[in-house]
């Protein structure tokens, strides 16, 4: 059995990116947040398409950043589960 911690340190465990953890509903949403982006860059001049664009960047960095923040939030709340569990 691979260690974790391990997997973890070499970067072969991505839950942000393990698409195995995305529900059909989310594969569906994401499918159709693609299509509407396409139709939206579509209509939109350069200038719209330039300020689009670093509106779309922000809200990565944003969510990148509040994935990081609920992972580390979550595994805090496991750790005392497991804590608890061990004193108990």
């Amino acid at each position: 059995m691979k260690s974790i911690i391990n997997e973890l340190w070499h970067g072969n465990v991505c839950p942000q990116t393990d698409s195995r953890n995305n529900s059909p509903e989310m594969k569906e949403l994401m499918e159709y947040m693609a299509r509407h982006h396409d139709d939206l860059l579509k209509t939109m001049t350069d200038e719209q398409k330039d300020i689009f664009e670093k509106f779309d960047d922000c809200w990565s960095e944003y969510m990148s950043l509040a994935e990081a923040a609920i992972f580390e939030y979550a595994f805090k709340i496991g750790m005392q589960i497991a804590i608890e569990t061990l004193i108990e």
